[in-house]
C-alpha cells in the first residue's frame, strides 16, 4: 500500500460549481501529482439516488462531472477515476458494515437530525419523508472510504462528522473481527473548507446559491456581481473575515494575494473593484480548463470508456480485498 492514499467522491446531482472545485477536485488532481500517493477518485452516483429522481439529470452531472476531472488535469494513468456504481464491492462492503454499525450512531448524522428537526418544528412524524438512504447514507460513504482504506480524504467541514463516523465505524468491525481497516483522517483548507454561496450560506445545490464552475466570461462576471454584500460605501473601511466575499476571493487567491486584498478592504475599496477582481482571479485559473471541458462534453463515449477503465483499476484491489472481508466475518466455503 501508498505511503499516502488519497480518496473523495462527488455526487452525481447538478452541475459542477466552485465549491466542488475548490473543496474537492482541485485539492485531490494536485494530490494526484505527489510522488508516493495514490488517489482514488469517483463519482457518487449512488449516493446521488438519496435525492435525484430524475434520471436524465443524473446522467447529464455524471458527464459534466467526469469532463470536468478530466479537463482541469486528472492523470487518469497515476489516479484511480472511477464511477461509484462500477464498482459493485463496494455496496456489498456497505452491508456488511451496517451490519457493524450502530443505529445510534446514524441517529446522530447532521443531516438526518436536519430533517427530523424541521419536521418536528412543521408538526410533521419525524420521519417524515426520510428514506433509508439518507438514514444510512453515512454507511455508504465509510464503505467508499474503508474499501481502498483511504489515509487521507479532503473533506469541508460540515462533512467531517461522516469521516468521524467512518473512523467509528472502521473500529467497531476492527475490535470484532481483526485489523481490517485503517482509520482514515479528514483533510481540511481552511481557505476553501466550505465555499459560501452568493446569498452567504454553504455553495450548495440545495440551496440555489451555487456558481457553475464552467459559466462563459459574461456570465461568470455576472453572477460574481450578484455574491451579497452590505452597503458600506467606497473609502468606508470594511471586514474582510466579515465578507462573503473574500471569502471566495481567498479560496483561489495565494497567501500574498490574500494579504494585499485584506488591506484593500481594511482601506475601503468598493465593492464593485473587489467583485471585479475577484472574477478576474477566479476567471484566470478557468480560462484554459473551460476550453478543454467544452471539447470533452461533447465526447461522451471517450468519458466512458474512462470510467470502465479506471473501475477495472478499483475493482483489482476491490476484489481481493473483500474477500478478505467477507472471510473475516464468516462468509467462506464449507470446503
Amino acid at each position: 500500500m501508498s505511503k499516502r492514499t488519497v480518496l473523495t467522491g462527488i455526487t452525481t446531482t447538478g452541475t459542477p460549481h466552485l465549491g466542488n472545485y475548490v473543496g474537492a477536485i482541485k485539492p485531490c488532481i494536485d494530490a494526484s501529482h505527489e510522488v508516493g500517493v495514490q488517489s482514488y477518485y469517483f463519482l457518487a452516483d449512488y449516493h446521488g439516488l438519496v435525492k435525484n429522481r430524475n434520471p436524465d439529470r443524473m446522467r447529464q452531472s455524471t458527464l459534466e462531472i467526469a469532463a470536468t476531472w478530466l479537463a482541469l488535469g486528472l492523470d487518469t494513468d497515476t489516479a484511480v477515476f472511477y464511477r461509484q456504481s462500477d464498482v459493485p464491492e463496494i455496496l456489498e462492503l456497505t452491508w456488511i458494515l451496517t451490519c457493524s454499525t450502530a443505529k445510534g450512531l446514524m441517529n446522530r448524522a447532521h443531516a438526518y437530525k436536519a430533517v427530523v428537526q424541521d419536521n418536528t418544528e412543521a408538526g410533521e412524524d419525524p420521519d417524515f419523508a426520510v428514506n433509508m438512504g439518507l438514514f444510512s447514507y453515512p454507511v455508504l460513504m465509510a464503505a467508499d472510504i474503508l474499501m481502498f482504506n483511504s489515509t487521507h480524504v479532503p473533506v469541508g467541514k460540515d462533512q467531517v462528522q461522516h469521516l468521524e463516523m467512518a473512523r467509528d465505524i472502521a473500529q467497531r468491525f476492527n475490535h470484532h473481527y481483526g485489523e481490517h481497516f485503517v482509520l482514515p483522517e479528514a483533510v481540511i483548507d481552511e481557505h476553501v473548507a466550505m465555499l459560501p454561496g452568493q446569498d452567504g450560506r454553504k455553495m450548495s445545490k440545495s440551496y440555489n446559491n451555487t456558481i457553475p464552475l464552467w459559466l462563459p466570461e459574461k456570465q461568470l462576471r455576472k453572477a460574481i456581481m450578484k455574491i451579497v454584500t452590505n452597503s458600506l460605501e467606497p473609502g468606508e473601511s470594511k471586514d474582510p473575515d466579515a465578507s462573503v466575499l473574500f471569502k471566495i476571493y481567498a479560496a483561489f487567491a495565494n497567501q500574498a494575494q490574500r494579504e494585499t486584498m485584506r488591506q484593500a478592504y481594511r482601506g475601503g475599496i468598493a465593492w464593485g473593484d473587489a467583485k471585479q477582481q475577484t472574477f478576474e482571479l477566479i476567471n484566470q485559473e478557468l480560462v484554459q480548463g473551460r476550453e478543454r471541458y467544452e471539447a470533452l462534453i461533447g465526447e461522451p463515449g471517450r468519458i466512458e470508456q474512462t470510467l470502465i477503465a479506471g473501475a477495472e483499476k478499483a475493482r483489482a484491489y476491490a476484489t481481493p480485498f473483500l474477500a478478505r472481508i467477507r472471510d473475516a466475518v464468516g462468509i467462506r466455503k464449507l470446503v
